[in-house]
């Protein structure tokens, strides 16, 4: 089993997530055998396997979606069960985990980002209304604010909740295939957010992708960490004070002002 290395540094041994021996069972076939992995402050993590290799799996159990059959993950330093902590932590799942049903517009679904699960009755501001507007527009949404959100396009959807999951500035990013459903230009528009966010920004990403050439071109050819047919591609920023700003909103809207505008159309 390769192990992964990173740069020595002050700032490079704080874990995020820990899992320690995590293995998982499904219909009585093993998906996820005796995995040990730390994903530290500032790492982005790219993570790939083949269909049915636990890739969605993994990501489930970080969020405490499910549990482990075998073995521990923390967060933060913390015991998963213990862990309360949740407004630390975007996520976006995959598109056809969303019930289209859900009564809700656009700017309700990415205004619940700002609110933990110990938050959900927070009573909503001006600050919190101008982070909404700033992620609406950096996704090219705004247009859609007052829609219901089973009523949009998958692409359009998708772009929702990733701005839910970046609203609330959030230390940890879980990304479970976010750009399946969006245009190309899109897409690259995306990364180029998400690569300023990793490299100016004290943010660790873990992401499930099948754009190999994107995550290649960002992570490297050689993966940092294997384990069964799962393979962690691993890049390390360090510069934790490059950016005057601390809020991920002036870098929505400088990135959506450096494109050039285009009309929001279905996917």
């Amino acid at each position: 089993m390769q192990q992964s290395t990173r740069p020595a540094g002050e700032h490079c041994h704080l874990p995020v997530v820990s899992m320690q021996n995590v293995s998982f069972q499904y219909e009585q076939r093993t998906v996820i055998d005796r995995l040990n992995f730390d994903i530290l402050q500032r790492d982005f993590v790219g993570l790939i396997g083949s269909n049915g290799a636990g890739k969605t799996t993994l990501l489930k159990m970080i969020v405490g979606l499910l549990k482990p059959d075998q073995g521990e993950v923390r967060l933060f330093g913390t015991p998963l069960p213990q862990f309360r902590d949740w407004e630390r932590i975007g996520y976006v799942p995959q598109k056809n985990a969303f019930n289209p049903l859900f009564p809700a517009t656009v700017r309700e679904v990415v205004l619940s980002g700002l609110y933990g699960r110990k938050k959900l009755f927070k009573r909503i501001n001006r600050d919190d209304l101008k982070k909404c507007d700033d992620a609406l527009h950096a996704l090219r949404i705004e247009e859609l604010a007052d829609r219901r959100i089973g009523r949009l396009s998958g692409g359009q959807q998708q772009r929702v909740f990733l701005a839910r999951a970046l609203v609330n500035s959030p230390e940890l990013l879980i990304l479970d295939e976010p750009t399946v459903g969006i245009d190309s230009e899109t897409q690259e528009s995306f990364f180029h957010m998400i690569r300023h966010m990793h490299q100016r920004h004290n943010i660790t990403f873990l992401m499930v992708s099948h754009d190999l050439d994107m995550m290649n071109a960002y992570l490297g050819y050689e993966p940092a960490h294997a384990s069964g047919k799962l393979k962690f591609f691993v890049k390390h920023s360090h510069e934790l004070d490059n950016c005057a700003e601390t809020n991920l909103a002036h870098s929505l809207r400088d990135l959506r002002l450096a494109d050039e505008p285009e009309p929001l159309t279905a996917r």
